[in-house]
């Protein structure tokens, strides 16, 4: 009967906002930095800095010059230990959700209703030039949350054919099987497939990247790849993007995640450790690259987070080591260039108000974001969402509600 009463109660609010609140309407810039750059290094946090120069030997260019350091809370809606979707979706939307989600809300997940404006989105709806890209595929978790809208990370056709009808500048990444060649190009892409095709591309050009998911996280591509690497990625996307209005990039490295996976299984780790660092090595790279262009440009804002940590790493005996196989829930880096009131040195904020921050900063008024697309949801309903949990049982009632209305929807409007 409760279950009953919960589902009745939950459609009736949602079908009285969507009824009742305004419809949006063109969205307006105010004063603000001119572009704004987020690299989210997947998986990495503070003791992968640490491990990085353990095994590489390096100084790393992000920890030597920025302007400001803290730290971001990286739980989800519905658990303390969030994935790349959930995780992703706070970083781009503002807006916390259910682990698997892709910006979608807590109590929307398959998109009846609203879905959560990205950066990357609402970048375009202003008048900037938006881009995306990444060391994952193009489907991956993190790239979709900046440019896709959908209910589930594995739901790799629908995030695709989302992005190709996307009116965004640049999507490059990894290969995907969904992705159709002559779709994107119907919609004004110029789909690239090697550095050489990447390098030629000009300023104005839009353009989908589909390269080597094994090489861009190298700090040099392997022998025999034609793929870019991503501090190469990174700086040819500036270059494309800039303009007089200003752009929106956001790069991840995303292998930092990939290789930290396992890490403390016996097997292979040697080789996992060594990967995990020349990863960060090579995001380093790319933020070294973004940092100096900020700096020339003087009107740049420059982010570097994680949407989580993974594999548990500790200082032990002396050595960094993995002690875990998978996500956990410690908070990770935020360092910033160009801004040193960001927030205070060494703060901890909630991993939502990265992106809250990042949108204040770039002039987006907070009616304009975070906020919903196609504008039936009030902002004051939306934060229910984005709050985090006094206690357990608040996460445990949460995820309830997310289970009920995912089932929900999809018992009443089924996939064709």
């Amino acid at each position: 009967m409760k279950l009953k009463k919960l589902t009745a109660l939950l459609l009736s609010l949602l079908l009285i906002c969507a009824i009742c609140a305004p419809a949006a309407s063109a969205l307006d810039r105010g004063p603000g930095y001119k572009n704004i750059i987020l690299m989210i290094g997947d998986g990495m946090g503070e003791n992968h800095l640490a491990l990085a120069k353990q095994e590489r030997g390096i100084s790393l260019y992000m920890e030597d010059h920025c302007d400001v350091r803290g730290y971001s809370k990286t739980r989800s809606a519905s658990n303390r230990v969030t994935d790349s979707a959930a995780g992703g979706t706070a970083l781009s939307s503002g807006v916390r959700t259910v682990n698997r989600y892709v910006a979608t809300y807590v109590y929307d997940p398959l998109d009846w209703f609203s879905h959560p404006c990205t950066l990357a989105e609402v970048a375009k709806k202003c008048g900037m030039r938006s881009g995306v890209i990444t060391t994952d595929a193009t489907d991956g978790a993190t790239p979709a949350s900046f440019s896709a809208h959908t209910s589930d990370r594995g739901n790799s056709t629908d995030i695709t054919t989302q992005q190709m009808q996307s009116d965004l500048d640049l999507i490059w990444g990894g290969a995907v099987k969904t992705f159709s060649a002559d779709t994107a190009a119907s919609n004004g892409f110029t789909v690239v497939t090697t550095a050489r095709e990447m390098q030629s591309l000009k300023s104005g050009s839009r353009s989908f990247g589909q390269f080597d998911y094994n090489a861009m996280w190298h700090t040099e591509a392997p022998a025999g790849s034609d793929s870019p690497t991503l501090s190469q990625m990174t700086e040819k996307a500036i270059n494309l993007l800039k303009n007089d209005q200003g752009f929106f990039l956001m790069v991840e490295g995303a292998h930092i995640d990939k290789h930290s996976h396992g890490s403390n299984d016996a097997d292979n780790y040697d080789t996992k450790v060594a990967n995990a660092a020349e990863a960060v090595e090579e995001f380093d790279h790319a933020i070294e690259i973004a940092a100096k262009f900020a700096k020339r440009d003087g009107n740049t804002l420059v982010v570097i987070t994680a949407d989580h940590e993974t594999g548990g790493i500790v200082l032990r005996d002396g050595k960094y080591v993995y002690t875990k196989s998978g996500h956990t829930d410690a908070d990770v880096p935020v360092i910033v260039f160009g801004c040193k009131d960001f927030f205070a040195p060494g703060a901890h904020i909630e991993n939502r108000q990265v992106s809250q921050r990042i949108g204040a900063l770039a002039g987006f008024d907070k009616n304009v974001f975070p906020t919903s697309d196609p504008g039936k949801i009030p902002q004051y309903f939306l934060d229910i969402t984005s709050l985090t949990p006094a206690h357990p049982g608040s996460i445990d009632h949460l995820r309830d509600i997310a289970s009920l209305t995912q089932t929900l929807f999809a018992n009443l409007f089924p996939k064709k």
